[in-house]
């Protein structure tokens, strides 16, 4: 049996067709699946999908890409959705550098105004300054929020790793996380276990293009990862190109066996057993 550890059914993506993937999950061994929030809507519905089907858990967080998009006491909304018995963790949570303001300022009519009184690079720097600034404040806001319920976290990092590990240093011992989509480099993953925290795995070890992410799936400990799909996104071959869903996982797990040449059954066991102990699951 599997579990996909990173899922987001509350997506227009499974809209029309969610029992049916659910079916799917359930043939290809796929028994739990976690579903991920990305901001408060998101997490509302991801505890609706967990309260109605008992196959589906949820994490309640905000995603660091969407912090700009709420306002109010969002901090204390998430604090009630993490009370719900079905809720496994906080997250996705962390800091995403990959696509800074200053990017979409670059094209924009008011950029081009504000270029007569500053330089382009001052006003990047500001925008992309503040940009930060609201990611690493929803991160350890989120953090504490996990120390707080006693739960672990979800953490999404992209282009952001020294300032990612940094935030996480004083929680080292309080709170757990897991790196989930890992696709870093062998060193970059030993750093993080050494502080405590685990990775996940996504369809991208299929990919021909990722031999570091399977040079880290062959070196890491057996205890220290599980799998997920990150569906809709990164279905793995040979379904690259479509939408990715939680009976994918089944693939996942078979190219980390293949990878670490043990057995699909021996993966099954070690990542049921590290999400059980990870999402505090009965």
């Amino acid at each position: 049996m599997l579990t996909d550890t990173h899922a987001h059914l509350d997506y227009p993506d499974f809209a029309a067709d969610l029992d049916a993937a659910l079916e799917r999950a359930r043939q290809a061994g796929v028994h739990r699946i976690i579903t991920i929030g990305t901001g408060i809507e998101s997490s509302r519905r991801a505890v609706a999908l967990a309260d109605k089907y008992p196959s589906i858990y949820a994490v309640v967080g905000l995603h660091p890409t969407n912090v700009e998009e709420e306002s109010g006491d969002w901090l204390n909304v998430l604090r009630g959705l993490a009370t719900h018995p079905k809720v496994a963790a906080i997250g996705e949570t962390g800091l995403d550098y990959h696509h800074p303001p200053s990017e979409r300022l670059a094209s924009s009519p008011a950029l081009s105004a504000l270029q007569a009184e500053m330089a382009e690079d001052t006003e990047a720097m500001i925008v992309d300054g503040s940009y930060r600034s609201a990611q690493a404040e929803a991160f350890s806001a989120q953090l504490d929020l996990a120390c707080e319920l006693g739960l672990n976290v979800v953490i999404h990092q992209r282009d952001a790793w020294d300032d990612t590990i940094e935030i996480l240093k004083p929680y080292t011992g309080r709170v757990r996380g897991v790196f989930h989509c890992f696709g870093n480099m062998p060193d970059q993953a030993e750093e993080i276990l050494a502080m405590g925290h685990i990775v996940s795995f996504t369809g991208i070890v299929t990919f021909k293009n990722a031999p570091i992410v399977r040079e880290v799936v062959a070196m890491v400990p057996e205890n220290a990862f599980m799998v997920e799909t990150d569906c809709p996104y990164l279905a793995p071959i040979p379904n690259r190109g479509k939408r990715a869903e939680p009976a994918h996982t089944r693939l996942v797990a078979e190219k980390i066996a293949e990878v670490r040449g043990t057995t699909l059954e021996q993966i099954a066991a070690a990542t049921e057993k590290t999400a059980e102990g990870f999402f505090k699951l009965s």
